[in-house]
């Protein structure tokens, strides 16, 4: 989870809002992605989605199911699509998103029976900075 804080601070400071993601595979990070929405002018360029892609490529496959996933932030529906199709083992995510969370939250997309892949769920893990970092990001937004 270091590693994906770091990352979310690297997004903070480029003025993109906090949130970062790594993919490990065999023990090792092979991807790590900051939010870069604006930065891309990519909406779908949530931090989960550069670290997906970023794996994948790596890999040389589109399926990721021997891989974890760790973010900051609570996925959104389309972040959750996408570990959902890229089969990623395990989630581990820091701060709960009330109002754009997915896995917790709203549609609680993992839940759905519809839902093709179901990874294992951890939350709550580095939850207290990332939060901060979020409170910070959008605090300083505001005055």
């Amino acid at each position: 989870m270091r590693r994906a804080l770091d990352a979310a601070r690297a997004a903070a400071l480029a003025g993109e809002v906090p949130v970062g993601a790594v993919v490990i595979h065999d023990g090792k990070a092979i991807a790590t992605s900051a939010n870069a929405p604006r930065t891309l002018h990519d909406p779908t360029a949530h931090a989960e989605m550069l670290a997906i892609r970023e794996a994948a490529r790596i890999l040389g496959r589109e399926r990721l199911e021997d891989c974890d996933l760790w973010v900051t932030l609570e996925p959104c529906a389309m972040c959750a699509g996408a570990i959902a199709h890229a089969r990623i083992a395990r989630l581990y995510y820091g701060a709960s998103d009330p109002k754009g969370g997915a896995v917790e939250h709203g549609p609680r997309f993992f839940a759905q029976p519809t839902c093709h892949h179901r990874p294992e769920l951890y939350s709550g893990i580095g939850e207290d900075e990332a939060g901060a970092l979020l409170r910070d990001f959008f605090r300083e937004r505001r005055a």
